[in-house]
């Protein structure tokens, strides 16, 4: 081989390697095929049966899904409980009194486990795809989930209480929120078409129906109703008119400025992501077919893999060194 083919596949093997640590990090989906290929069933029923005795259950799975991604990556990070040394992110603004779900995870963990006779698969693959399945049991799209992912051995309330999206961001704030995680205007808009499903809590939303202008007067009466300016932090309002339905109905409320949370409000407020929400509003198939797209590239956010990280026996906290 003369010096010109050898640099032409040096710049080749290096071109290919780099490609493929950034765009997948060397995941596959049949991870757990040979290992353990009752881990993903196991997962799946578990999930189906969360859901079926408590369908808020499945948004609350998908949620915390999207708060571990967007604090230093989709590493399970959100599962530690507080220690001398973990920093907990489940008393991180956005997390306290209001994630839940981490006793599914717990049962999850624990089948998966005794059914592949050890610990196999990470609580990151576990949060991922559970994302997934929660989509699905609740009438949404599905999409292949690569796995390999690994877990952290750290947790930060403090990054968490910068980097998860506030309900009372505007549309430049919540753009460069997504940017800084490496997703897009469609991303935003997309993935934050997941509040089809769910609750949102009246301190949450108490700032945008009693001082915003950019809500329907009727919409804002009806929820201060639920929602009074003092008290009742923890009530719970529906994101949408089928909170246990995974649909487009969210978008609709968009359009029809009964967004309920400022944040969600200000995707359609005269703004450049109005054609997206418009978009997705005339076209469910368009929102599912793309959420699934973004889904998978949250998915991907700064992951730990190889050698990186440790596959947790408990989910709740690192393996003992």
């Amino acid at each position: 081989m003369n010096i010109i083919s050898f640099l032409s596949f040096f710049v080749f093997l290096m071109l290919s390697i780099a490609t493929a640590s950034s765009d997948d990090y060397g995941l596959s989906t049949k991870y757990y095929d040979r290992v353990c290929p009752q881990a993903l069933p196991t997962i799946k029923r578990v999930v189906e049966d969360a859901v079926a005795q408590e369908r808020r259950m499945g948004a609350s799975l998908l949620r915390l899904h999207f708060h571990d991604c967007f604090v230093n990556g989709c590493d399970a990070s959100i599962l530690l409980d507080q220690t001398s040394t973990i920093d907990t992110e489940k008393n991180a603004i956005a997390n306290t009194n209001s994630a839940r779900g981490f006793e599914v995870i717990d049962k999850i963990k624990s089948e998966v486990d005794k059914i592949c006779g050890r610990p196999i698969v990470s609580c990151a693959d576990i949060l991922t795809v559970v994302a997934r399945d929660s989509v699905v049991a609740l009438g949404g799209p599905t999409w292949d989930v690569k796995l390999g992912r690994r877990d952290s051995t750290t947790a930060s309330q403090v990054t968490a209480n910068v980097t998860i999206p506030s309900p009372f961001m505007d549309l430049p704030a919540l753009i460069k929120s997504f940017e800084d995680q490496g997703l897009d205007e469609e991303d935003l808009v997309v993935l934050s078409g997941a509040h089809t499903l769910g609750f949102a809590q009246c301190r949450t939303f108490r700032r945008h129906i009693y001082n915003d202008s950019n809500i329907d007067p009727a919409f804002a009466g009806q929820l201060r109703t639920n929602c009074p300016q003092v008290g009742g932090d923890s009530n719970l309002v529906p994101l949408d008119p089928t909170p246990s339905s995974f649909d487009n109905r969210y978008f609709n409320n968009l359009v029809s400025k009964r967004g309920v949370l400022g944040s969600d409000q200000a995707l359609f407020n005269g703004g450049e992501t109005d054609e997206l929400v418009s978009k997705y509003n005339e076209n469910y198939e368009e929102f599912f077919k793309d959420f699934a797209k973004s889904m998978i590239k949250m998915g991907n956010i700064n992951l730990l893999t190889g050698n990186r990280g440790q596959i947790r026996d408990n989910c709740r906290r690192i393996n003992s060194q």
